[in-house]
């Protein structure tokens, strides 16, 4: 995949585009103070809009703006685009699930509309079910057709018999998933979900003071280990199973590893994970792997604001540059928030992580 380019045109109009079941209006338009998009790891993306509400009418008086429904209520569908308003990409779609109403004595009213993406249904209710001999794929696209989605699943061919005892299907499916170091987003119409280590949704290089307004990198040691172990029992055989891992998949980056680093600092240090039901070898090594992977890439992370931009999304991996040569590298986005108001314009928030600090300069 090539290097995106965040380059923006001389002039440009950072503000989003507001669709309410399948329709613009020029008052969502007209009203928009401000605009918050926040997703993660684990899937769920929120919105949140915020609109004066007061509007003039045809007779030269004025009123509530939104109060006739005619345009937001509750259980509408609302689709969100981000970007230059000549070249907008889409961010965000769900469904319209929380009205707030503000009145103050300083200010004219406001409405704040909460929405929620598609995996909201999947947490809305607990179940208990039995999956024999299915894969997670197959599990995963289950879910997507409750949900009325359609699957796109890499990999994760992993079958067995699969335990959803008292759990939303969200909440099942994080379990599941984060067990084999996997990730689930929804992407318009879409539940996308693959291991970690081949989600590469954008590849973007951002220059500090640029496109990259302020980043504070923190690289610490207190999470890492140099091996992680796990254990189970196979109660078909009657034996014992376990396995040992010292990384697979460190992601994205390059430079000296945690592990390596913890080591030569502080000395080995080793973690069995025993709480976690394994019955068979291969189980116990996967569950090992994603253990230790998890642990390596959250070893430097970076928290930063830049110009905002809809390729910056959880998936992304950016090459951070002009900072300092131990930090200069790539980093895998966990979370975003996307916001707009009339006074900063159009600014993206992120957190991401790398397994690597670069060399002493």
């Amino acid at each position: 995949m090539g290097i995106t380019s965040l380059n923006r045109p001389p002039v440009s109009n950072p503000r989003p585009v507001i669709t309410i079941d399948g329709q613009r209006f020029d008052k969502v338009d007209e009203l928009l103070l401000a605009l918050d998009m926040y997703e993660q790891e684990g899937g769920l993306a929120s919105l949140e809009l915020r609109f004066g509400n007061i509007a003039s009418d045809a007779d030269g008086g004025a009123g509530y703006a939104f109060e006739d429904e005619s345009e937001i209520k509750l259980g509408s569908t609302v689709v969100v685009a981000a970007g230059d308003l000549n070249d907008s990409q889409e961010i965000f779609r769900g469904v319209i699930t929380g009205l707030e109403a503000e009145f103050l004595e300083s200010a004219p009213p406001e409405l704040l509309v909460l929405a929620e993406d598609r995996l909201q249904q999947a947490r809305m209710a607990r179940r208990t079910a039995l999956y024999s001999d299915m894969s997670v794929a197959d599990i995963v696209s289950q879910v997507a057709q409750r949900l009325s989605l359609q699957p796109q699943v890499n990999g994760l061919s992993a079958s067995g018999i699969w335990v959803q005892l008292n759990e939303s299907d969200l909440a099942f499916l994080r379990r599941l998933l984060r067990q084999f170091d996997a990730d689930v987003q929804v992407v318009a119409d879409r539940l996308e979900a693959a291991p970690i280590s081949e989600i590469q949704r954008q590849v973007i290089e951002m220059e500090l003071f640029h496109d990259l307004r302020s980043v504070r990198f923190i690289a610490d040691l207190a999470n890492q280990v140099t091996e992680v172990t796990s254990s189970g029992w196979n109660p078909i055989s009657g034996q014992a199973v376990s396995g040992s891992s010292q990384g697979v998949n460190l992601g994205p980056g390059s430079g000296r590893r945690g592990a390596a680093l913890l080591r030569q600092t502080l000395g080995a240090r080793s973690e069995h994970v025993g709480h976690i039901n394994v019955t068979t070898d291969a189980e116990a090594q996967a569950l090992a792997d994603t253990i230790f992977d998890q642990r390596a890439r959250s070893f430097v992370t970076a928290e930063g604001t830049a110009a905002g931009h809809p390729s910056i999304r959880v998936g992304s991996h950016l090459q951070l540059r002009g900072v300092s040569p131990r930090f200069a590298n790539t980093y895998y986005v966990v979370s975003t928030h996307h916001r707009y108001d009339l006074q900063g314009g159009y600014m993206t928030d992120f957190k991401a992580e790398s397994a690597a600090l670069g060399e002493v300069s």
